[in-house]
């Protein structure tokens, strides 16, 4: 990934901060029709990843593969005229930015109904917490459960090397990002928020 030094982020916090808040990641590898890539959502326990995948999906055929997972956090297009010397010069361009997290690892299929078990109740507690009334596994027929368990197998990644891209206008001075945070608000459409209020924490964490 290229990645010029002022966007280059390095703090694990930030970087499994976003693998957090944004766990639907897409994961590529060889297969073997030649590159492919599946859309998963992903716990991350300990520095390593777990997920799960229908037993016919071509991963739970690549133990041992080499995959790149990519997650990606809230992104959006900047407008020049929010920027203050855009009025003043005229010399600015449009651009996006985002926040993209890289995980390298290799890939490890596992076959344990038990191993499963913990996981799903783990992203389902999870995803399920902010809802009036959180389903949890045992709300369903255990004979449902343990027939959906066998049409699955777990996957693990443990990370080899991370990498994170938070392009937030760092290359910029400081009265062009609040010019930015202050167009986000305004525009208000879809991550527009997500992505000012992250602009505001990396400029709080990196003065």
């Amino acid at each position: 990934m290229y990645t010029p030094k002022h966007f280059e982020e390095t703090r694990v916090d930030a970087l499994h901060g976003l693998i957090r808040a944004y766990p639907f990641a897409t994961l590529v590898t060889h297969a073997a029709a030649g590159l492919a890539a599946n859309h998963l959502p992903f716990e991350l326990v300990d520095g390593v990843l777990h997920g799960h995948v229908a037993r016919g999906n071509e991963l739970a055929q690549l133990d041992g593969a080499e995959v790149l997972l990519i997650f990606r956090g809230p992104d959006g297009y900047v407008s020049p005229n929010w920027y203050p010397s855009k009025h003043e010069t005229g010399r600015e361009v449009p651009t996006w930015n985002y926040a993209v997290v890289h995980v390298h690892g290799r890939l490890r299929v596992i076959d344990d109904a038990a191993w499963l078990r913990r996981l799903l109740e783990t992203l389902t507690d999870h995803h399920e917490a902010a809802q009036p009334k959180p389903w949890k596994i045992g709300d369903a027929p255990e004979d449902h459960i343990e027939k959906s368990l066998r049409a699955i197998v777990g996957l693990e990644v443990a990370v080899e090397r991370i990498e994170g891209k938070f392009k937030l206008s760092q290359n910029h001075p400081t009265r062009n990002r609040a010019g930015v945070i202050a167009g986000l608000r305004q525009r208000d459409g879809d991550g527009d928020a997500e992505l000012a209020e992250l602009m505001i924490r990396q400029e709080e964490s990196n003065p």
